[in-house]
């Protein structure tokens, strides 16, 4: 056993759940205008893979503002490139983080050894950083912090913290659970949104999840105990709740309309500076 679960009266409840909406390898698990409304500043979540029967070729250079996304793999890698000049191939067990903030574009899909299998995750961004410079960083597997079964890929966690600087309070780790094993997660006090999304096995929370499933939480900054009924790979997320509207663009989430129409139009600038180098 990893962590036997402490007693105690309150039970972290599940209060929704869902498969999402499957486009051949990806399934979309959260979007904006669904549970991302609900679970922001967590707007959007991915899970992809990609095998010999259901391969895809990936997603060319394309545009995000007001946002910033976080890419992990439990498994293969894939290819990735930024209109920053950042290029490469991020393995399993890596983490890509795109802040696209004022407007960028990027793009990427996976190699051609093996499966690839992860999470892509929309995290929206503050008014402060909405309008924001463009980071893009991309952190090996051995740069990230191990606290027990969980990787942390943001926030701060067990005396551990991410060198990533998270838009707000938000925590984002991805978990490794043997069958029979338990972890228990407690949150920051803050932490009211919560959230795990399984891409292997089964998990018993105390209601049963399975892979490909994202389950939410009810709004409480109460642990969280999970055991793995099967050998499970899943990701946690959790945050103090972001308190603005979300304004969609077709690849942005902005605070504002004014906020939106600035980062769309960034995005026309990159796009004409593509155009004119031969990259679209």
């Amino acid at each position: 056993m990893l962590q036997s679960p402490v007693a105690r009266t309150a039970i972290r409840k599940i209060v929704q759940r869902t498969n999402g909406h499957r486009h051949g390898p990806i399934a979309r698990l959260v979007s904006p205008s669904g549970l991302g409304a609900i679970l922001k500043p967590f707007v959007f979540l991915d899970l992809f893979e990609s095998t010999s029967s259901t391969a895809f070729s990936g997603f060319g250079l394309h545009p995000h503002s007001g946002i910033a996304t976080a890419t992990y793999l439990f498994e293969g890698g894939v290819r990735y490139e930024d209109t920053s000049g950042a290029s490469g191939v991020l393995p399993a067990g890596g983490l890509e983080w795109f802040k696209a903030a004022n407007g960028a574009w990027h793009g990427g899909g996976p190699t051609r050894e093996g499966n690839a299998r992860g999470f892509q995750l929309w995290l929206a961004l503050p008014p402060e950083q909405e309008l924001g410079s463009v980071e893009s960083t991309y952190l090996s597997p051995d740069e990230i912090p191990q606290v027990g079964p969980a990787r942390l890929l943001l926030g701060s966690y067990g005396g551990a913290a991410s060198s990533i600087a998270a838009p707000g309070s938000v925590n984002y780790l991805a978990v490794r659970l043997k069958a029979g094993e338990t972890w228990q997660y407690t949150p920051p006090r803050d932490h009211t949104v919560g959230w795990a999304a399984l891409s292997a096995g089964s998990l018993v929370l105390p209601d049963k999840a399975q892979a490909g499933e994202i389950v939410v939480f009810n709004s409480s900054a109460t642990a969280i105990d999970f055991r793995a009924d099967s050998d499970a790979e899943f990701v946690v997320g959790s945050a103090a709740p972001h308190r603005h509207d979300l304004v969609l663009g077709h690849y942005s989430v902005h605070t504002s309309p004014e906020s939106l129409e600035a980062g769309e139009r960034r995005i026309v600038e990159i796009r004409q500076r593509l155009e004119r180098e031969g990259r679209l």
